[in-house]
């Protein structure tokens, strides 16, 4: 069993697979997530796929329509970000009022779809994968609020939450063992940027004949092998930061020997551990509003380090 090195998917969204001869690596993906073929019909344009200056390592966004007229918002998310969750909804809410005439009616919002692959530990849970829908529990019967046969015949659906917006989370670093389902496959590329020469998934194929670091001009691989550095460095940071902070503050506490000096040292120590990637991430160079989003502190609190 042999294993081979291919560019990373935040990279190839960036520079590669908005081509359309490249869409079968996205539909492959997009078919094994959702479980259903999906077909790329263009990429569209909207205010949050737009590639901004501040983008440069941190993420990466497409919007992507498919041959229903669904859209498919799908994100790269490199650095924490702690308020990640109302950014999806977001997202999808913009999306819904973007894609729709003023004056037409409710019957002609669009679906969509929010993919989000993310490089740090969003939230608690177990899982790799996470899916989350909206549907409509009774209070007393706990029964679920189902559409009418007329409602299902014009929408063309079997449920309400077909509907509304979708997510779709993949914490693709937490994965660490043997892929065996071809959802597992695709997550271990995203993970590591290899793929095992047994993994067929749909995309997968595809993904080694395009997406091949030897096939990159000189210059593409150095400004390849830049952008895989600073992320190391970003992620180093923050990091090592988190856990100097959360060992000063537990020395801290234990030094008081009470529990109040204990939350009171684990606080500060914290504090002084963002402060030190903002003064990192600052020194490195990067966009105010990059350093905001990864630490949490405000324009002012980041201009005084």
């Amino acid at each position: 069993m042999s294993i081979n090195n291919y560019i990373r998917f935040d990279w190839a969204m960036k520079r590669m697979l908005r081509d359309k001869a490249n869409f079968s690596v996205l539909e492959g993906l997009l078919t094994t997530l959702l479980n259903e073929e999906i077909k790329i019909v263009h990429l569209l344009e909207s205010e949050s796929n737009q590639e901004e200056e501040y983008d440069k390592y941190n993420r990466v966004d497409m919007l992507a329509e498919n041959s229903k007229k669904e859209l498919i918002l799908i994100e790269v998310q490199n650095n924490n970000e702690y308020a990640y969750f109302q950014r999806m909804l977001f997202g999808t809410s913009k999306l819904v009022t973007e894609y729709i005439n003023r004056g037409e009616g409710y019957d002609k919002v669009r679906k969509v779809y929010s993919v989000n692959i993310v490089y740090f530990s969003l939230g608690h849970g177990k899982d790799i994968v996470y899916h989350g829908k909206t549907e409509f529990r009774g209070i007393h019967e706990n029964d679920i609020l189902e559409l009418t046969p007329f409602q299902k015949q014009t929408f063309k659906v079997d449920a309400v939450s077909q509907l509304y917006p979708e997510y779709y989370i993949l914490k693709v670093n937490d994965f660490n063992r043997v892929a065996k389902t071809p959802l597992e496959e695709w997550i271990a590329y995203l993970n590591t940027g290899q793929i095992d020469d047994g993994a067929n998934a749909p995309g997968l194929d595809a993904a080694r004949r395009k997406l091949k670091i030897d096939s990159m001009t000189k210059d593409e691989k150095n400004a390849y092998y830049r952008h895989l550095d600073n992320i190391v460095i970003l992620r180093d940071n923050i990091n090592t930061e988190r856990a100097e902070g959360r060992a000063e503050g537990r020395a801290e506490g234990r030094a008081e020997g009470r529990e109040e000096g204990l939350k009171e040292g684990r606080k500060e120590g914290r504090l002084e551990g963002v402060m030190s990637v903002a003064k990192n991430m600052k020194d490195l160079g990067l966009p105010m509003e990059t350093i905001m989003n990864a630490t949490g502190l405000s324009e002012k609190e980041i201009a005084a380090l």
